[in-house]
């Protein structure tokens, strides 16, 4: 009799599980549909205002807000609430070089959501064939094919020119997500650190805790919540030469690798 019962408990707690299974693969693929929803509904509102802003590069401010409007929709709708701490305050009209870790599509929103001066991406050339999205994404981001030397240095010259025109600038430095999502955080690549002394512009690294989490580039996977950013101390690069790029691009990257340790063991620790 203890036996069956032995059994049945086993059974039980198989099907339940299975079931929850199911639940959890349901659930996953309705939000990363709704993701492509929420992503396409603010640019199909907005396209009209959206498509003028980007006739003329002078009204990018414009194309700006509204890019941020879009971010704010997407995260609210998933779930995902932003919680900012930043131990330097970011000077409205002043250009940065941003760089954070990249680990998710919601980088992007994320970004755009917590930095309000006017700044534009340096991303990736696949992102441009995603339907509508692309269509403003190649017009308004300086584009890169990682492959291409020439594309590569075509980049310097886009970025020298938007920052003339007094934007900012944001490149995720380990130049793309890393395929083994156990990856903390990849090496730097040179780019923004090159930029940033050649225009002495200081440097803003950006620490992202929890976007691997809510919406890796793993399908099955994900889930609302607190999304943690760390804006550090800026790398001032004033008065520094090109011979000082390896150290600065180290320190930066050893500033966001030690805050993604502080987030991972704090997650660790029962409160």
């Amino acid at each position: 009799m203890a036996k069956l019962v032995y059994r049945f408990k086993n059974c039980i707690s198989f099907i339940t599980f299975d079931i929850m299974r199911a639940f959890k693969i349901i659930f996953w693929i309705v939000y990363r549909i709704w993701f492509y929803i929420l992503l396409a509904i603010p640019i199909i509102v907005m396209f009209p205002f959206l498509f003028i802003s980007i006739l003329k590069e002078k009204w990018y401010p414009y194309f700006f807000v509204m890019a941020r409007i879009w971010a704010k929709v997407i995260l609210f709708g998933m779930g995902l609430h932003p919680k900012v701490v930043s131990e330097e305050e970011i000077i409205k009209g002043k250009s940065y070089m941003f760089v954070c870790n990249h680990t998710s599509m919601t980088d992007i929103m994320l970004m755009l959501s917590v930095i309000k001066n006017p700044f534009v991406f340096v991303g990736k050339t696949e992102l441009a064939k995603i339907p509508l999205f692309g269509f403003f994404y190649k017009r308004t981001c300086i584009l890169v094919d990682r492959k291409s030397s020439r594309s590569r240095m075509a980049v310097f010259e886009s970025a020298q020119k938007k920052l003339n025109q007094g934007f900012s600038i944001c490149i995720f430095p380990e130049g793309g997500v890393p395929d083994d999502e156990s990856v903390l955080l990849n090496e730097f690549k040179d780019g923004a650190f090159r930029l940033a002394l050649d225009h002495h512009i200081p440097i803003v690294p950006i620490t992202f805790a929890d976007n691997k989490k809510r919406f890796s580039y793993t399908f099955f996977s994900g889930c609302p919540g607190e999304m943690r950013v760390k804006i550090h101390r800026f790398f001032d690069t004033k008065n520094q030469t090109s011979d000082y790029k390896k150290t600065l691009k180290d320190q930066v990257r050893q500033v966001i690798l030690n805050q993604l340790q502080i987030f991972n063991l704090k997650k660790r620790v029962p409160k």
